[in-house]
């Protein structure tokens, strides 16, 4: 029993440790200037009270094609509450087949494309689409997803973070 108790505090001690570390990763996102496909301009400050999704897409990507409706599905159901969404196409993607995409499948949110890759290169350099971000109201990422998110647990977080 002895020799066991001694792996309580390491636990403990290693668990603190998890917690501080992933306390600490939370960082402030970039500062990002989205060009909208209506040529107007936002930059992630003008996200500040709200809290953001980030997502990094394209139109070949079939998860990220298939999982639009769901991001759809979110936005709607959490945009009056003080949610944003912003949707950015890579840069490899051509302008016609995003602005088509968005407007065949009526996006509510709104859709930039980062047709230099400055903004994928700022955000951690994203390759990999989907990529997306999760942003608390003062900016800082919360969460971040290559693939598709786990929705129930995307909602769970943004309920909490719509509330703080």
């Amino acid at each position: 029993m002895k020799k066991v108790m001694w792996l309580i505090p390491v636990a403990l001690l290693i668990a603190v440790g998890i917690f501080w570390q992933n306390g600490l990763s939370a960082r402030m996102a970039p500062n990002s200037t989205f060009i909208l496909l209506d040529a107007s301009k936002k930059k992630t400050e003008d996200f500040a009270g709200k809290v953001t999704l980030v997502n990094f897409w394209a139109t070949s990507c079939i998860t990220c094609v298939a999982e639009m409706p769901k991001m759809v599905a979110t936005y709607n159901q959490y945009h009056a509450q003080g949610y944003e969404m912003v949707a950015v196409a890579m840069s490899y993607d051509p302008p016609s087949y995003v602005v088509n995409f968005a407007q065949t499948r009526q996006l509510p949110f709104k859709v930039a494309i980062d047709n230099t890759g400055a903004i994928a290169k700022a955000w951690g350099d994203v390759q990999l689409t989907p990529t997306t971000y999760l942003l608390d109201k003062k900016g800082r990422i919360v969460k971040r997803y290559v693939g598709e998110p786990d929705f129930a647990e995307l909602h769970a977080l943004i309920e909490r973070l719509l509330l703080t």
